[in-house]
């Protein structure tokens, strides 16, 4: 039986339901986010800019939602506790040949384990048929924007 939270959803940015309870409007415009939970052919990733984030980089960005979340389908996962991140490559590689998506940003945390995340979208990227820009951003644990740049194959 299928988690009800799993279920995919497109979030109605008119809908009253979809903003924070504080001044400042969630940007999330998608349901599931966790790439273990996420479908790659959702209609939110068809042609769509994506965000490829771990899941500590929202903690660390105060300004997360509005400088980088806004306008971009996301998928979140921690490259050192999540299993079966053959699957994430399998996902990605769906997301760049079958959803066709027009660009990959992947953002992680300073600290080692997180070089995983890219790895596996490297990876995808590698196995893909179509070749697409991606970004890589790094996160330092302050907040701080420590690199931002195009990467290839």
């Amino acid at each position: 039986m299928e988690c009800p939270g799993s279920k995919t959803m497109v979030l109605d940015k008119n809908d009253s339901g979809n903003e924070s309870t504080g001044s400042i409007k969630s940007q999330l415009s998608q349901w599931p986010i966790q790439l273990h939970l996420i479908s790659p052919t959702a209609p939110y990733y068809q042609g769509a800019d994506v965000l490829l984030t771990a899941d500590c980089v929202a903690y660390a960005l105060g300004g997360f939602h509005q400088d980088y979340l806004k306008g971009k389908s996301i998928a979140i996962a921690c490259p050192k506790l999540d299993e079966g991140q053959d699957v994430y490559i399998e996902k990605i590689t769906s997301w760049i040949d079958d959803a066709k998506i027009n660009t990959l940003t992947v953002m992680i945390m300073q600290v080692p384990c997180c070089m995983g995340l890219q790895q596996v979208a490297m990876q995808a990227l590698k196995k893909s048929t179509r070749k697409i820009p991606v970004k890589l951003t790094v996160v330092g644990l302050k907040g701080d924007i420590l690199s931002e740049e195009w990467i290839t194959v």
